[in-house]
């Protein structure tokens, strides 16, 4: 009925249909590169040997989108012959059958969708567009794949570095039992080298590694378009000269405090973070207890090497200016050198951007907040369009104590940048 022999597949989408035998098998990388054609036939492989108990699934973002991304292909002869004859769906209808085995259609728009999956039993599931999916949905759905040999197949366009398919999963495929493909647009032996060529002009930047060379990048309109995990992250720290700490305040969104230090190899660095998501953990703190919970952590702090005692006290603590409550605790409690920070956006995130670009900001890995935000930092398009500058109010707690800092102490450390060259 299917042979593979007779479609135009390459070595890789061949390699990868034969090896998806895993309890999670992930197709990634740029549009077009065949990779859905090749998890498609996959998972129609598995649909055909697959036992008679559980369920089988094809998840999306709406059913719509099932239909036009798989089902629509799946019928298409001209790509999958006779095969075709075999998927059987009627537009708008929750089920298909495929090879005769009934097959349930779940769109997954937000995090309501988990609550479809709830009480069943699966065996195979096939999600399309993964990165589309919410997370909650995505851990669901594993957990429903009891079956002993149950399997899941996905795939999915590139996303931000930090996005959790790619941190939970992709990055510890060595920990888990799951196989990933990565697929550029070269790779597709049906696409014609005129076709590569125009679509790989078309796109620019960050778009064009993302989309044609299927990288892991931040996506354009990114505020932070320099960033890089690869240069910007450090696991180690140097001894550092003096510090300070900046403090974006939240009470029903996070709050968060960084400590930076400039180290003795004229450069900055995101030292430390502490940080309460009140929305995560269910609980919001008093001023009283903020101040308790920073004062104790600075106290315990202690640098990576393992020979410097417990206890850092910055030279300047700068908190979000809008915090009149927070700082009024600080002072009653005595806390040392606090003063309101600078609040001009603009002017503070060209402070980062210039340390960014010129390698002279480093993260230490610990600060997991700042590192989930800054990629998807990004500017608001609707203040774009009304010819503003300003950043999206939507993750940004990390990311704004760690302009505030920087913005605030620029005539500190301005000259770590006419050493590089920078302006």
């Amino acid at each position: 009925m299917l042979n593979l022999d007779s479609l135009p597949l390459s070595r890789k989408q061949l390699r990868s249909i034969g090896r998806a035998r895993a309890r999670i098998n992930l197709w990634h990388g740029s549009v077009r590169s065949g990779k859905t054609i090749a998890s498609l036939l996959a998972f129609v492989i598995a649909v055909a040997t697959a036992g008679p108990s559980g369920l089988i699934i094809i998840c999306g973002r709406s059913l719509q989108t099932i239909e036009r991304n798989c089902l629509d292909p799946l019928q298409d002869a001209a790509l999958f012959g006779p095969l075709a004859r075999h998927i059987v769906h009627t537009r708008g209808a929750t089920t298909a059958t495929i090879l005769g085995r009934t097959v349930h259609l779940i769109g997954a728009s937000d995090a309501r969708a988990e609550g479809r999956l709830r009480g069943l039993t699966a065996q195979l599931a096939y999600v399309d567009e993964a990165t589309l999916v919410p997370e909650g949905f995505w851990t669901q759905l594993l957990a429903r794949l009891s079956i002993p040999g149950a399997r899941l197949y996905a795939t999915t366009n590139p996303d931000s570095p930090r996005h959790w398919l790619k941190v939970g999963y992709l990055d510890r495929a060595a920990e888990l039992n799951l196989r990933a493909w990565h697929f550029k647009l070269s790779d597709n032996p049906s696409l014609s080298s005129e076709y590569v060529a125009d679509l790989t002009a078309e796109y620019v930047g960050l778009w064009r590694r993302r989309m044609i060379d299927g990288a892991w990048v931040v996506a354009e309109g990114a505020i932070y378009d320099m960033w890089d995990e690869s240069r910007h992250v450090v696991d180690t720290l140097p001894a550092m000269r003096r510090y300070w700490s900046g403090v974006d305040y939240g009470t029903t969104n996070a709050f968060s405090m960084l400590l930076i230090g400039e180290g003795v190899d004229d450069r900055l660095y995101v030292c430390s973070e502490w940080r309460h998501d009140s929305r995560r953990v269910h609980r919001q703190m008093t001023d009283a207890q903020y101040s308790a919970a920073v004062r104790k952590w600075l106290a315990a702090w202690r640098h990576p090497d393992g020979d410097s005692p417990p206890g850092v006290a910055p030279e300047w603590t700068f908190i979000d200016p809008s915090a009149a409550s927070f700082i009024t605790q600080l002072w009653a409690d005595d806390f040392p050198s606090i003063a309101r920070a600078s609040n001009e956006v603009a002017d503070g995130i060209r402070s980062v951007s210039s340390l960014l670009a010129a390698d002279r900001l480093l993260v230490h890995r610990s600060c997991a907040g700042l590192l989930d935000e800054l990629p998807g930092y990004s500017w608001d398009p609707k203040a774009t369009e009304r010819g503003e500058d300003a950043p999206l109010k939507i993750d940004d707690h990390s990311a704004d104590a760690l302009r505030y800092v920087l913005h605030s102490t620029a005539h500190e450390w301005r000259h770590l940048l006419t050493s590089t060259g920078a302006i």
